[in-house]
């Protein structure tokens, strides 16, 4: 991506093999008196948003489920706190936390989100229920809590982590994607409702990135197919996203983070964001192809 797609001409890119690096000029702190919270912080790139957004100036909060795998973030200066986006209590003692601990709220990165995949018959109702809980419903009622604080301010950036999962498909990622295309279609609608008030929203939209991710999508598609109808496609698959696992495909949690970085200091930011390997391919893909052609791709890992 180039200086000028992130909308951040004051700031210097350094071209990598996957993105652009954002070099900030010295001592300059875009996020200097601001405050962000990121969600699902404890791993991936939810960690290093956190980081990298504490490195820019912000007063950063992070809330996982998993605290103790947050510790490391304290030496930069990122305070911790537990959250579990699907349990309301949860939800708002951090936000109030972060109220009675900075007085504001800037900007929030809602990354919290689970992978998981499985045909729609094997794939229970519960499950499915669970996925949109963390997935689209946790983001929703964190932007219904840090919206009144935002409004007041006249000012906000929300930053929503989706996936190129929000424009494409696959067999057996139907609630998956289903909840990717739920999110992206929210923050559009969101998004024309809270410009009026000097708030921003803006869609990530990450590719192969090296995360836990990739792993627990295909530990639950062989776990749910097992003696099924769908095993040996399952099976075909699960090895097609064995390679993306590998090192050297996916891209470092680093290069999404310097975008999530972008999309919260850009003057203009961006309404959406793709980043990573393969997102440009596979978005341009889907807007070019027709769906009979993309099914004829997709098909080689699909049942048969």
């Amino acid at each position: 991506m180039s200086a000028r797609e992130l909308a951040l001409p004051t700031l210097r890119p350094r071209r990598t093999t996957q993105s652009v690096e954002l070099d900030l000029p010295e001592g300059w702190e875009p996020g200097e008196g601001k405050v962000a919270i990121v969600t699902g912080a404890s791993s991936g790139i939810g960690r290093a948003s956190a980081i990298a957004l504490a490195q820019a100036g912000f007063e950063v909060w992070a809330g996982a489920r998993r605290v103790a795998r947050m510790s490391e973030l304290n030496s930069h200066g990122i305070r911790t706190l537990p959250l579990d986006v699907t349990d309301e209590d949860s939800r708002t003692a951090f936000v109030e936390t972060v109220l009675a601990g900075s007085g504001r709220i800037d900007v929030l990165v809602n990354n919290a989100g689970i992978g998981s995949f499985g045909s729609v018959e094997d794939t229970p109702m519960q499950a499915g229920r669970e996925l949109f809980e963390v997935n689209l419903f946790g983001a929703v009622r964190l932007v219904q809590l840090v919206l009144p604080t935002m409004r007041a301010q006249k000012s906000g950036r929300l930053v929503n982590i989706s996936s190129v999962a929000g424009h494409t498909y696959e067999p057996f990622g139907a609630w998956y994607h289903a909840s990717k295309h739920a999110l992206e279609g929210f923050s559009d609608s969101l998004r024309l409702e809270v410009k009026p008030f000097g708030i921003e929203v803006s869609i990530v939209q990450p590719g192969l990135v090296n995360t836990d991710w990739m792993r627990t999508a295909r530990k639950d598609l062989l776990r749910l197919s097992r003696g099924g109808a769908y095993e040996k496609a399952a099976k075909r698959l699960s090895k097609v996203l064995a390679v993306a696992d590998k090192r050297g495909v996916g891209s470092n949690p680093s290069v999404v983070a310097q975008t999530v970085l972008a999309a919260c200091v850009a003057p203009k930011p961006r309404t959406r964001y793709a980043v990573g390997a393969g997102a440009r391919a596979a978005l341009t893909a889907r807007a070019v192809l027709p769906d009979a052609a993309v099914d004829r791709v997709l098909s080689a890992v699909g049942p048969r």
